[in-house]
């Protein structure tokens, strides 16, 4: 699982959000919302948010890159490289920056 980032997504989750179980380097699964997909560079990218937080924690949103497998299935990969990851969270704070302007 990739590493949480500090993303303040303005995000209200809704009942009809498209849930995924990822788990991490011990085992452990956890429940995201799909908050958005969004292209970066030619690539896409899909903003997580957990669900199985506490009630009083503030959410941090989760990145993966979106790519295909050999037989073409979506799959989340971790982005490792810190560059990527900025871009990538700058486009998302940008587009939330647009929404609320309208």
């Amino acid at each position: 699982m990739a590493d949480d980032k500090d993303l303040d997504t303005g995000f209200a989750q809704e009942d009809d959000d498209e849930i995924i179980t990822l788990t991490d380097e011990e085992g452990i699964e956890h429940e995201f919302v799909v908050v958005d997909v969004i292209e970066v560079s030619d690539r896409e990218y899909a903003i997580l948010l957990p669900i199985d937080t506490e009630e009083d924690e503030e959410s941090e949103a989760v990145i993966l890159r979106l790519e295909k497998d050999q037989d073409g299935d979506d799959v989340l990969v971790d982005i490792e490289s810190e560059e990527e990851w900025e871009e990538v969270a700058q486009a998302y704070e940008e587009l939330l920056d647009d929404e609320g302007e309208e």
